[in-house]
């Protein structure tokens, strides 16, 4: 089994306790009744921006940080100029949960990203509930019909779709689905090694009109332009943010740098 396998097992059991709680009917009437959905696309041509990630732990790492606060965090991000908040909800891996979602949905007015392993319709009704405006499928998680059932769902509820990506067939896959926002995890989930030079070739094999999403990796604003040199209009960064004690700083170091390399490649 590999990691992948085991944090998706560990999430459909514990979805279990939260579908007997709230139905699927029930789940779909909030998810309709929430909130109009802030739109994370389009994106004016030229411009980069920073998914800031709220992030206590990770399966590689172990704890990052506390983040008593999430809703401060979010604040913090958003003042930074972040262009959407990544927030994780998954618990047993990375110590999140829709609590931190409804407590940084009520602090900030930015885009909001569910990041977590959905393969259940329930679980896109529920990113929307609790008012993420954008959710994260995994192509190596899901079968095609998977892929597209829960991609044409959220996009049936006006939700930005981030279909993410670490080989040539998962891109291969994100294209035949002509996904307009695709993101290249340089992290195989399957391992869970990193490697940045993944970004770029797998980059050059995505549609032309894909909005891009560098993932995974980022230490630093030399990262980040790494990702925009390639093609990257997004970069998503968690763990730099987390841990280096100036979120608000480095979300606008990070934009300014991607926005630089952007515009020396115009």
């Amino acid at each position: 089994m590999t990691v992948l396998d085991a944090i998706v097992a560990g999430v459909r059991e514990d979805l279990g306790p939260r579908e007997s709680a709230v139905p699927l009917a029930e789940i779909r009437a909030r998810a309709a009744a929430a909130a109009p959905v802030r739109p994370l696309l389009p994106r004016a041509p030229g411009d980069f921006g920073i998914i800031a990630e709220v992030k206590r732990s990770s399966p590689s790492k172990g704890a990052l940080s506390d983040i008593a606060d999430p809703a401060a965090l979010a604040s913090a991000y958003a003042a930074g100029g972040a262009a959407a908040i990544s927030v994780l909800t998954e618990e047993r891996r990375f110590g999140g949960s829709l609590a931190d979602l409804d407590a940084v949905r009520a602090a900030v007015d930015v885009p909001l990203l569910r990041k977590d392993f959905v393969v259940t319709e329930y679980q896109v009704h529920e990113a929307r509930a609790h008012g993420a405006d954008i959710v994260l499928l995994i192509v190596a998680a899901l079968s095609e019909s998977q892929l597209a059932e829960l991609h044409g769902l959220a996009t049936e509820l006006g939700m930005a779709v981030l279909v993410e990506a670490h080989t040539p067939d998962e891109v291969a896959a994100a294209a035949a689905l002509e996904a307009p926002l695709i993101g290249i995890n340089t992290r195989n989930l399957k391992d869970l090694t990193v490697d940045l030079a993944r970004f770029a070739p797998l980059a050059a094999d995505c549609p032309p009109a894909a909005v891009l999403v560098g993932e995974s990796g980022v230490t630093d604003a030399g990262d980040v332009t790494a990702f925009a040199d390639a093609g990257a209009d997004l970069a998503l960064v968690g763990e730099a943010l987390v841990t280096g004690g100036r979120p608000q700083e480095a979300v606008a170091e990070f934009t300014a740098a991607g926005r630089a390399a952007v515009a020396a490649h115009r």
